[in-house]
């Protein structure tokens, strides 16, 4: 049974203003990682919160999404994943989160 043995997060950085925030979740792919992050609610690796695009311009969605306080990268046995920052984000944007989930989730879903 394999163990989380390196559990390293790296350093987080503060969420950021509102503004900022809704610009960093703007975008659709970065909407989709957030959706995904969410949905799992654990850690995810990387590659699974993207498709169609490649490894460089995943790794710059990711810095955009980090820099506003959104996610934070993890290290658990030499393998990258990526977390949602939940508790931190509802603590200085209460609801935000929950919200835009929940209308991304609902977008993804075909209409009967």
């Amino acid at each position: 049974m394999t163990q989380a043995k390196d559990l390293t997060p790296a350093p987080t950085i503060p969420v950021a203003a509102l503004a900022t925030v809704l610009g960093a979740l703007h975008d659709p792919v970065r909407l989709e990682m957030v959706r995904r992050l969410s949905n799992a609610a654990a850690p995810v690796r990387c590659a699974a919160l993207y498709d169609a695009i490649n490894k460089s311009t995943a790794t710059h969605h990711f810095k955009i999404l980090r820099e506003a306080g959104l996610i934070e990268r993890l290290t658990i046995d030499g393998q990258t994943f990526q977390q949602l920052r939940t508790d931190a984000v509802e603590h200085v944007l209460p609801g935000l989160l929950p919200s835009i989930v929940d209308a991304a989730n609902r977008a993804d879903t075909p209409s009967t």
